[in-house]
């Protein structure tokens, strides 16, 4: 039984149909939605003299932002399809990797991902997060194109 959707975003032209396509799934099955974003890591200039710290995560404040616009635009469709729905916003510098863990770690049954589709070209040249997902885990995926 399905009862918790991982549904990454991008906050680009794909979401809405994720948006719109998973919380319908999610009402006919009766399942709560964890919206998930994952934000690329700043890179920071070459400072004019090396200073040794740890790094903080969120360094761009931008970039929160933006997670936290996105995924409060999902909220609101979600809530007012009475769909129950809980948001992640994290950084990482492997998208695919941090969808296998989000959907582990918060006990997610199916995971629903927007493609681009670009064909095998583009794929070759930058990659698919989807088909690394696809390829890597045991839950079913559904695929929007």
């Amino acid at each position: 039984m399905i009862e918790r959707l991982l549904v990454p975003i991008d906050g680009g032209a794909l979401d809405e149909r994720a948006f719109a396509v998973s919380i319908d799934l999610a009402r006919q099955l009766g399942a709560a939605i964890t919206g998930f974003i994952v934000e690329p890591f700043t890179v920071a200039p070459a400072p004019r003299v090396l200073v040794a710290g740890p790094t903080t995560p969120w360094t761009d404040v931008a970039l929160q932002a933006h997670a936290q616009h996105v995924l409060g635009r999902f909220e609101q469709l979600a809530r007012e399809a009475g769909v129950p729905f809980h948001g992640v916003a994290t950084q990482a510098s492997d998208v695919s990797e941090a969808i296998l863990a989000a959907a582990e770690k918060h006990c997610c049954d199916m995971i629903v991902m927007a493609t681009h589709g670009r064909g095998v070209i583009a794929e070759l040249l930058w990659g698919s997060n989807t088909r690394q997902v696809m390829s890597r885990t045991r839950l079913p995926v559904l695929v929007l194109h």
